[in-house]
Protein backbone atom coordinates (compact mmCIF):
# COMPACT_ATOMS: atom_id res chain seq x y z
CA UNK A 1 0.00 0.00 0.00
CA UNK A 2 1.36 3.42 -0.98
CA UNK A 3 2.39 5.74 1.78
CA UNK A 4 0.06 8.65 2.49
CA UNK A 5 1.44 12.15 2.09
CA UNK A 6 0.94 15.00 4.52
CA UNK A 7 1.55 18.72 4.39
CA UNK A 8 1.43 21.54 6.91
CA UNK A 9 -0.79 24.43 5.85
CA UNK A 10 -1.47 27.84 7.39
CA UNK A 11 -5.19 28.33 8.07
CA UNK A 12 -5.04 32.07 7.40
CA UNK A 13 -3.03 32.45 4.21
CA UNK A 14 -2.72 28.86 2.88
CA UNK A 15 1.09 28.74 2.85
CA UNK A 16 2.57 25.22 2.74
CA UNK A 17 5.43 23.87 4.86
CA UNK A 18 7.26 20.56 4.98
CA UNK A 19 7.05 20.38 8.79
CA UNK A 20 5.15 22.01 11.60
CA UNK A 21 6.30 25.33 13.04
CA UNK A 22 4.77 27.77 15.48
CA UNK A 23 4.65 30.87 13.27
CA UNK A 24 3.74 31.23 9.61
CA UNK A 25 6.57 33.08 7.89
CA UNK A 26 4.22 34.30 5.13
CA UNK A 27 1.52 36.08 7.20
CA UNK A 28 3.35 36.16 10.57
CA UNK A 29 0.41 34.51 12.38
CA UNK A 30 1.03 32.21 15.34
CA UNK A 31 -0.43 28.72 15.89
CA UNK A 32 -2.26 28.65 12.54
CA UNK A 33 -0.34 25.79 10.89
CA UNK A 34 -2.09 22.42 10.91
CA UNK A 35 -1.36 19.05 9.38
CA UNK A 36 -3.25 18.15 6.19
CA UNK A 37 -3.38 14.61 4.83
CA UNK A 38 -3.07 14.96 1.07
CA UNK A 39 -3.82 11.59 -0.48
CA UNK A 40 -2.22 8.28 -1.33
CA UNK A 41 0.36 8.33 -4.07
CA UNK A 42 -0.77 6.75 -7.36
CA UNK A 43 1.32 4.69 -9.72
CA UNK A 44 2.92 7.78 -11.18
CA UNK A 45 5.02 8.28 -8.07
CA UNK A 46 4.84 10.24 -4.87
CA UNK A 47 5.38 13.63 -6.46
CA UNK A 48 2.73 12.94 -9.08
CA UNK A 49 0.32 11.95 -6.33
CA UNK A 50 0.79 15.22 -4.49
CA UNK A 51 0.38 17.18 -7.71
CA UNK A 52 -2.75 15.35 -8.80
CA UNK A 53 -4.39 15.42 -5.39
CA UNK A 54 -3.87 19.06 -4.52
CA UNK A 55 -3.23 20.96 -7.75
CA UNK A 56 -5.38 19.23 -10.32
CA UNK A 57 -6.77 21.81 -12.71
CA UNK A 58 -10.28 23.00 -11.93
CA UNK A 59 -10.91 23.82 -15.58
CA UNK A 60 -11.56 20.25 -16.60
CA UNK A 61 -7.99 19.01 -16.87
CA UNK A 62 -6.58 21.52 -19.32
CA UNK A 63 -3.08 20.45 -20.26
CA UNK A 64 -0.26 21.45 -22.57
CA UNK A 65 -2.24 20.41 -25.65
CA UNK A 66 -4.81 23.10 -24.87
CA UNK A 67 -2.43 26.04 -24.57
CA UNK A 68 -3.77 28.89 -26.72
CA UNK A 69 -2.92 32.52 -27.32
CA UNK A 70 -4.78 35.07 -25.24
CA UNK A 71 -6.08 36.69 -28.43
CA UNK A 72 -7.65 33.35 -29.50
CA UNK A 73 -9.73 32.93 -26.33
CA UNK A 74 -13.46 32.91 -27.01
CA UNK A 75 -14.91 36.18 -25.69
CA UNK A 76 -18.56 35.17 -25.94
CA UNK A 77 -20.36 35.94 -22.70
CA UNK A 78 -21.09 32.90 -20.58
CA UNK A 79 -24.81 32.09 -20.38
CA UNK A 80 -26.58 33.09 -17.20
CA UNK A 81 -29.24 31.08 -15.40
CA UNK A 82 -31.87 33.36 -13.78
CA UNK A 83 -32.95 32.30 -10.30
CA UNK A 84 -36.31 34.17 -10.31
CA UNK A 85 -35.08 36.11 -7.24
CA UNK A 86 -34.10 39.54 -8.53
CA UNK A 87 -32.02 40.52 -5.51
CA UNK A 88 -30.03 37.27 -5.66
CA UNK A 89 -29.43 37.71 -9.38
CA UNK A 90 -28.22 41.26 -8.74
CA UNK A 91 -25.68 40.15 -6.14
CA UNK A 92 -24.49 37.29 -8.36
CA UNK A 93 -23.96 39.68 -11.27
CA UNK A 94 -26.98 38.74 -13.40
CA UNK A 95 -27.62 35.09 -12.57
CA UNK A 96 -25.85 31.77 -12.13
CA UNK A 97 -22.89 30.82 -14.31
CA UNK A 98 -22.49 27.11 -15.23
CA UNK A 99 -19.48 25.59 -13.51
CA UNK A 100 -19.31 28.28 -10.82
CA UNK A 101 -18.89 27.65 -7.10
CA UNK A 102 -20.87 29.97 -4.80
CA UNK A 103 -20.26 30.10 -1.04
CA UNK A 104 -23.04 31.51 1.18
CA UNK A 105 -22.20 32.29 4.79
CA UNK A 106 -24.16 33.77 7.64
CA UNK A 107 -25.09 33.47 11.29
CA UNK A 108 -27.42 30.66 12.42
CA UNK A 109 -31.02 31.53 11.59
CA UNK A 110 -30.12 34.16 8.99
CA UNK A 111 -31.98 32.21 6.28
CA UNK A 112 -29.25 30.56 4.22
CA UNK A 113 -31.03 27.21 3.88
CA UNK A 114 -34.38 28.92 3.31
CA UNK A 115 -33.04 31.05 0.46
CA UNK A 116 -31.34 28.10 -1.24
CA UNK A 117 -34.39 25.86 -0.82
CA UNK A 118 -36.63 28.47 -2.42
CA UNK A 119 -34.19 28.97 -5.29
CA UNK A 120 -33.59 25.28 -6.02
CA UNK A 121 -37.31 24.43 -5.89
CA UNK A 122 -37.88 27.01 -8.62
CA UNK A 123 -34.91 25.91 -10.72
CA UNK A 124 -35.78 22.21 -10.35
CA UNK A 125 -38.85 22.77 -12.53
CA UNK A 126 -36.56 23.81 -15.41
CA UNK A 127 -33.42 21.68 -14.94
CA UNK A 128 -32.14 18.79 -12.78
CA UNK A 129 -31.27 19.94 -9.25
CA UNK A 130 -29.87 18.06 -6.26
CA UNK A 131 -30.08 19.34 -2.68
CA UNK A 132 -27.67 17.59 -0.29
CA UNK A 133 -28.35 18.08 3.40
CA UNK A 134 -25.85 16.95 6.01
CA UNK A 135 -27.17 18.79 9.05
CA UNK A 136 -30.91 18.18 8.78
CA UNK A 137 -32.96 15.11 8.02
CA UNK A 138 -35.01 14.85 4.86
CA UNK A 139 -38.19 15.15 6.95
CA UNK A 140 -37.05 18.49 8.38
CA UNK A 141 -36.33 19.89 4.94
CA UNK A 142 -39.67 18.60 3.64
CA UNK A 143 -41.49 20.24 6.56
CA UNK A 144 -39.83 23.57 5.79
CA UNK A 145 -40.74 23.32 2.11
CA UNK A 146 -44.35 22.55 3.05
CA UNK A 147 -44.48 25.47 5.49
CA UNK A 148 -43.15 27.84 2.84
CA UNK A 149 -45.60 26.55 0.24
CA UNK A 150 -42.90 25.52 -2.23
CA UNK A 151 -43.43 23.27 -5.22
CA UNK A 152 -41.04 20.46 -4.31
CA UNK A 153 -42.07 17.58 -6.58
CA UNK A 154 -39.14 18.09 -9.00
CA UNK A 155 -36.32 18.68 -6.49
CA UNK A 156 -34.10 15.68 -5.72
CA UNK A 157 -32.94 15.33 -2.11
CA UNK A 158 -30.00 13.46 -0.57
CA UNK A 159 -28.95 13.12 3.06
CA UNK A 160 -25.23 12.39 2.95
CA UNK A 161 -21.92 13.71 4.30
CA UNK A 162 -19.41 11.70 2.24
CA UNK A 163 -18.09 13.78 -0.64
CA UNK A 164 -17.22 10.71 -2.73
CA UNK A 165 -20.76 9.34 -2.38
CA UNK A 166 -22.27 12.71 -3.28
CA UNK A 167 -20.21 12.92 -6.47
CA UNK A 168 -21.13 9.33 -7.40
CA UNK A 169 -24.83 10.14 -7.04
CA UNK A 170 -24.36 13.36 -8.99
CA UNK A 171 -22.69 11.40 -11.81
CA UNK A 172 -25.87 9.34 -12.12
CA UNK A 173 -28.40 12.18 -11.82
CA UNK A 174 -26.26 14.76 -13.68
CA UNK A 175 -27.79 17.81 -11.95
CA UNK A 176 -27.22 21.33 -13.21
CA UNK A 177 -27.63 22.74 -9.68
CA UNK A 178 -25.92 21.13 -6.67
CA UNK A 179 -26.43 22.46 -3.12
CA UNK A 180 -24.22 21.32 -0.23
CA UNK A 181 -25.64 22.21 3.20
CA UNK A 182 -23.17 22.60 4.76
CA UNK A 183 -19.49 22.26 3.85
CA UNK A 184 -18.49 22.00 7.54
CA UNK A 185 -20.13 18.56 7.93
CA UNK A 186 -18.70 17.03 4.74
CA UNK A 187 -15.72 14.68 4.82
CA UNK A 188 -13.30 12.96 2.44
CA UNK A 189 -12.25 9.39 3.23
CA UNK A 190 -8.55 10.04 2.49
CA UNK A 191 -8.31 12.71 5.19
CA UNK A 192 -7.91 11.22 8.66
CA UNK A 193 -9.55 13.97 10.73
CA UNK A 194 -13.01 14.83 12.00
CA UNK A 195 -15.55 16.65 9.79
CA UNK A 196 -15.34 20.39 10.27
CA UNK A 197 -11.59 20.41 10.76
CA UNK A 198 -9.38 22.59 8.63
CA UNK A 199 -8.09 19.74 6.49
CA UNK A 200 -11.55 18.24 5.92
CA UNK A 201 -13.12 21.55 4.92
CA UNK A 202 -10.21 22.31 2.63
CA UNK A 203 -10.15 18.98 0.82
CA UNK A 204 -13.95 18.61 0.66
CA UNK A 205 -14.33 22.04 -0.90
CA UNK A 206 -11.52 21.34 -3.37
CA UNK A 207 -13.08 17.99 -4.35
CA UNK A 208 -16.55 19.49 -4.91
CA UNK A 209 -15.25 22.57 -6.71
CA UNK A 210 -13.18 20.42 -9.07
CA UNK A 211 -16.27 18.31 -9.82
CA UNK A 212 -18.34 21.43 -10.55
CA UNK A 213 -15.72 22.85 -12.92
CA UNK A 214 -15.32 19.62 -14.84
CA UNK A 215 -19.06 18.97 -15.25
CA UNK A 216 -20.37 22.52 -15.63
CA UNK A 217 -22.54 22.21 -12.51
CA UNK A 218 -23.53 25.25 -10.45
CA UNK A 219 -22.32 24.50 -6.92
CA UNK A 220 -23.75 26.16 -3.81
CA UNK A 221 -21.82 25.71 -0.57
CA UNK A 222 -23.34 26.75 2.75
CA UNK A 223 -20.67 27.88 5.21
CA UNK A 224 -20.75 28.52 8.94
CA UNK A 225 -19.36 31.68 10.50
CA UNK A 226 -17.49 32.28 13.73
CA UNK A 227 -18.76 34.46 16.56
CA UNK A 228 -17.01 37.51 15.11
CA UNK A 229 -18.81 37.06 11.77
CA UNK A 230 -15.92 35.71 9.67
CA UNK A 231 -16.25 32.51 7.67
CA UNK A 232 -15.27 29.40 9.61
CA UNK A 233 -12.53 27.22 8.17
CA UNK A 234 -9.29 27.90 6.31
CA UNK A 235 -8.87 31.21 4.50
CA UNK A 236 -7.91 29.33 1.36
CA UNK A 237 -11.56 28.19 1.13
CA UNK A 238 -12.55 31.66 -0.03
CA UNK A 239 -9.83 31.57 -2.71
CA UNK A 240 -11.14 28.30 -4.18
CA UNK A 241 -14.69 29.46 -4.90
CA UNK A 242 -15.86 31.95 -7.52
CA UNK A 243 -18.36 33.92 -5.48
CA UNK A 244 -18.56 34.59 -1.75
CA UNK A 245 -21.86 35.88 -0.34
CA UNK A 246 -22.71 36.90 3.20
CA UNK A 247 -26.30 36.86 4.48
CA UNK A 248 -26.58 39.28 7.39
CA UNK A 249 -29.40 40.31 9.68
CA UNK A 250 -29.97 40.98 13.36
CA UNK A 251 -32.25 38.76 15.41
CA UNK A 252 -34.61 41.66 16.19
CA UNK A 253 -35.14 42.65 12.57
CA UNK A 254 -37.05 40.87 9.84
CA UNK A 255 -34.83 42.30 7.12
CA UNK A 256 -31.82 40.46 5.72
CA UNK A 257 -29.01 41.85 3.56
CA UNK A 258 -27.08 39.72 1.09
CA UNK A 259 -23.68 41.18 0.28
CA UNK A 260 -21.10 39.98 -2.24
CA UNK A 261 -17.52 39.99 -0.96
CA UNK A 262 -16.02 38.24 -3.98
CA UNK A 263 -17.42 37.66 -7.46
CA UNK A 264 -15.46 36.55 -10.49
CA UNK A 265 -18.48 37.08 -12.75
CA UNK A 266 -19.77 40.45 -11.56
CA UNK A 267 -19.28 43.47 -9.34
CA UNK A 268 -18.36 43.14 -5.69
CA UNK A 269 -20.05 44.93 -2.79
CA UNK A 270 -23.47 44.45 -4.37
CA UNK A 271 -26.27 44.51 -1.84
CA UNK A 272 -29.53 42.57 -1.94
CA UNK A 273 -32.27 43.18 0.62
CA UNK A 274 -34.80 40.55 1.74
CA UNK A 275 -37.63 40.47 4.23
CA UNK A 276 -38.15 37.34 6.32
CA UNK A 277 -41.85 36.48 6.07
CA UNK A 278 -43.93 33.45 7.06
CA UNK A 279 -43.61 32.20 3.48
CA UNK A 280 -39.81 32.61 3.39
CA UNK A 281 -37.48 35.31 2.17
CA UNK A 282 -39.12 37.92 -0.04
CA UNK A 283 -37.02 40.35 -2.04
CA UNK A 284 -37.32 44.06 -1.33
CA UNK A 285 -37.19 45.77 -4.71
CA UNK A 286 -37.04 49.30 -3.27
CA UNK A 287 -34.79 49.04 -0.20
CA UNK A 288 -34.59 52.82 0.23
CA UNK A 289 -38.22 52.84 1.35
CA UNK A 290 -37.55 50.60 4.37
CA UNK A 291 -34.51 52.59 5.50
CA UNK A 292 -36.39 55.91 5.30
CA UNK A 293 -39.24 55.11 7.70
CA UNK A 294 -38.83 58.36 9.64
CA UNK A 295 -41.08 59.99 12.18
CA UNK A 296 -43.76 62.54 11.36
CA UNK A 297 -41.87 65.37 13.11
CA UNK A 298 -38.28 66.31 12.19
CA UNK A 299 -35.72 65.56 14.88
CA UNK A 300 -32.30 67.03 15.58
CA UNK A 301 -29.31 64.92 14.56
CA UNK A 302 -31.07 63.10 11.71
CA UNK A 303 -30.15 63.43 8.04
CA UNK A 304 -30.58 61.31 4.90
CA UNK A 305 -27.58 60.40 2.77
CA UNK A 306 -27.15 58.44 -0.46
CA UNK A 307 -24.61 55.62 -0.54
CA UNK A 308 -23.62 53.64 -3.60
CA UNK A 309 -24.00 49.89 -3.20
CA UNK A 310 -22.57 48.01 -6.16
CA UNK A 311 -24.56 49.27 -9.14
CA UNK A 312 -27.36 51.23 -7.49
CA UNK A 313 -27.88 54.14 -5.07
CA UNK A 314 -29.37 53.52 -1.64
CA UNK A 315 -30.93 56.16 0.60
CA UNK A 316 -30.35 55.61 4.31
CA UNK A 317 -30.85 57.70 7.42
CA UNK A 318 -27.92 58.67 9.60
CA UNK A 319 -28.50 59.70 13.21
CA UNK A 320 -26.13 61.45 15.59
CA UNK A 321 -26.43 62.16 19.32
CA UNK A 322 -24.10 64.65 21.02
CA UNK A 323 -24.35 64.89 24.80
CA UNK A 324 -22.24 66.33 27.59
CA UNK A 325 -19.73 63.80 28.83
CA UNK A 326 -18.98 63.15 32.49
CA UNK A 327 -15.95 61.01 31.68
CA UNK A 328 -12.32 62.03 31.40
CA UNK A 329 -12.27 60.49 27.92
CA UNK A 330 -15.54 61.23 26.05
CA UNK A 331 -17.01 58.30 24.18
CA UNK A 332 -16.96 57.97 20.39
CA UNK A 333 -19.33 55.23 19.24
CA UNK A 334 -20.09 54.52 15.55
CA UNK A 335 -22.58 51.83 14.50
CA UNK A 336 -22.50 51.10 10.77
CA UNK A 337 -19.53 53.43 10.24
CA UNK A 338 -15.79 53.29 10.91
CA UNK A 339 -15.00 54.50 14.42
CA UNK A 340 -11.54 55.82 13.48
CA UNK A 341 -13.03 57.94 10.72
CA UNK A 342 -15.54 59.41 13.17
CA UNK A 343 -12.70 60.62 15.41
CA UNK A 344 -10.88 62.09 12.42
CA UNK A 345 -13.96 63.96 11.16
CA UNK A 346 -14.63 65.41 14.61
CA UNK A 347 -11.12 66.85 14.56
CA UNK A 348 -11.81 68.40 11.14
CA UNK A 349 -15.05 69.85 12.51
CA UNK A 350 -13.15 71.42 15.40
CA UNK A 351 -10.41 72.92 13.23
CA UNK A 352 -12.37 74.06 10.16
CA UNK A 353 -15.95 74.24 11.44
CA UNK A 354 -15.40 75.99 14.74
CA UNK A 355 -17.31 73.37 16.75
CA UNK A 356 -15.42 71.75 19.63
CA UNK A 357 -16.73 68.36 20.80
CA UNK A 358 -13.83 67.44 23.07
CA UNK A 359 -16.08 67.42 26.14
CA UNK A 360 -19.02 65.72 24.43
CA UNK A 361 -20.02 62.07 23.95
CA UNK A 362 -20.73 61.45 20.26
CA UNK A 363 -22.87 58.51 19.12
CA UNK A 364 -23.51 57.85 15.42
CA UNK A 365 -25.83 55.21 13.96
CA UNK A 366 -26.90 54.17 10.46
CA UNK A 367 -30.58 53.22 10.65
CA UNK A 368 -31.60 49.76 9.47
CA UNK A 369 -28.33 47.96 10.20
CA UNK A 370 -26.66 49.07 6.96
CA UNK A 371 -22.86 49.13 6.98
CA UNK A 372 -21.49 52.14 5.11
CA UNK A 373 -18.05 51.40 3.72
CA UNK A 374 -17.50 54.47 1.51
CA UNK A 375 -16.43 58.04 2.29
CA UNK A 376 -19.51 59.73 0.81
CA UNK A 377 -21.10 59.71 4.29
CA UNK A 378 -18.53 62.18 5.72
CA UNK A 379 -20.49 65.36 5.11
CA UNK A 380 -23.78 63.85 6.27
CA UNK A 381 -22.12 62.65 9.47
CA UNK A 382 -20.74 66.09 10.33
CA UNK A 383 -24.01 67.88 9.58
CA UNK A 384 -25.89 65.39 11.77
CA UNK A 385 -23.41 66.03 14.61
CA UNK A 386 -23.86 69.80 14.25
CA UNK A 387 -27.64 69.40 14.18
CA UNK A 388 -27.62 67.37 17.40
CA UNK A 389 -25.14 69.70 19.12
CA UNK A 390 -27.24 72.78 18.31
CA UNK A 391 -30.52 70.89 18.82
CA UNK A 392 -31.74 72.19 15.46
CA UNK A 393 -33.49 69.82 13.00
CA UNK A 394 -32.24 69.88 9.43
CA UNK A 395 -35.59 69.16 7.79
CA UNK A 396 -36.92 65.96 6.32
CA UNK A 397 -36.61 67.13 2.71
CA UNK A 398 -32.80 67.47 2.86
CA UNK A 399 -30.34 64.99 1.36
CA UNK A 400 -26.56 65.18 1.88
CA UNK A 401 -23.48 63.39 0.59
CA UNK A 402 -19.81 64.22 0.08
CA UNK A 403 -16.29 63.36 1.23
CA UNK A 404 -14.55 65.66 3.71
CA UNK A 405 -10.79 66.17 3.53
CA UNK A 406 -8.44 66.94 6.39
CA UNK A 407 -8.14 70.57 5.27
CA UNK A 408 -11.91 71.02 5.35
CA UNK A 409 -12.50 70.73 1.61
CA UNK A 410 -15.51 68.85 0.23
CA UNK A 411 -14.40 66.31 -2.35
CA UNK A 412 -16.62 64.80 -5.08
CA UNK A 413 -17.74 61.17 -4.96
CA UNK A 414 -18.44 58.71 -7.80
CA UNK A 415 -21.91 58.62 -9.42
CA UNK A 416 -22.92 61.95 -7.91
CA UNK A 417 -25.66 62.83 -10.41
CA UNK A 418 -27.24 59.38 -10.12
CA UNK A 419 -27.42 59.85 -6.35
CA UNK A 420 -29.18 63.20 -6.78
CA UNK A 421 -31.73 61.75 -9.20
CA UNK A 422 -32.46 58.89 -6.80
CA UNK A 423 -33.16 61.42 -4.03
CA UNK A 424 -35.46 63.41 -6.34
CA UNK A 425 -37.45 60.25 -7.08
CA UNK A 426 -38.17 59.87 -3.35
CA UNK A 427 -39.45 63.42 -2.98
CA UNK A 428 -36.46 65.26 -1.52
CA UNK A 429 -36.50 69.00 -2.23
CA UNK A 430 -32.99 70.07 -1.15
CA UNK A 431 -29.53 68.61 -1.53
CA UNK A 432 -26.13 69.67 -0.19
CA UNK A 433 -23.47 68.03 -2.35
CA UNK A 434 -19.89 68.69 -3.52
CA UNK A 435 -19.84 71.42 -6.13
CA UNK A 436 -18.11 69.10 -8.60
CA UNK A 437 -21.05 66.65 -8.35
CA UNK A 438 -23.75 69.31 -8.92
CA UNK A 439 -25.14 69.01 -12.48
CA UNK A 440 -25.02 72.21 -14.55
CA UNK A 441 -28.59 71.88 -15.80
CA UNK A 442 -29.92 70.88 -12.40
CA UNK A 443 -32.44 68.15 -11.58
CA UNK A 444 -36.18 68.91 -11.74
CA UNK A 445 -37.91 69.02 -8.37
CA UNK A 446 -34.82 69.39 -6.15
CA UNK A 447 -32.73 72.44 -5.19
CA UNK A 448 -29.04 71.61 -5.29
CA UNK A 449 -26.50 73.50 -3.20
CA UNK A 450 -22.91 72.85 -4.27
CA UNK A 451 -20.24 73.44 -1.63
CA UNK A 452 -16.45 73.44 -1.70
CA UNK A 453 -15.60 73.71 2.00
CA UNK A 454 -17.04 72.57 5.30
CA UNK A 455 -17.79 76.14 6.36
CA UNK A 456 -19.97 76.60 3.26
CA UNK A 457 -21.89 73.43 4.10
CA UNK A 458 -22.50 74.67 7.66
CA UNK A 459 -23.76 78.00 6.32
CA UNK A 460 -26.13 76.17 3.94
CA UNK A 461 -28.04 74.54 6.82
Amino acid sequence: MAKAKTAYVCNDCGADYSKWQGQCTACKAWNTITEVRISQAPAGGAQAGVRNARFEGYAGGAGKDRVVSLADVNLEEMPRIPTSVGELDRVLGGGLVPGSAVLIGGHPGAGKSTLLLQTTCYLAAQMPALYVTGEESLQQVAMRASRLGLKADQLKMLSETSVETICDVADQLKPKILVIDSIQVMHVSDVQSAPGSVSQVRESAAFLTRYAKQTGTVLFLVGHVTKDGSLAGPKVLEHMIDCSLQLEGSSDSRFRTLRSHKNRFGAVNELGVFAMMETGLKEVKNPSSIFLSRGAEPSAGSVVMVVWEGTRPLLVELQALVDTSHLSNPRRVAVGLEANRLAMLLAVLNRHGGLMTGDQDVFVNVVGGVKVLETSADLALLLAVVSSFRDRPLGQDLMVFGEVGLSGEIRPVPNGQERIREAAKHGFKRAIVPRANAPKEGVPGIKIVGVDTLSQALDAI
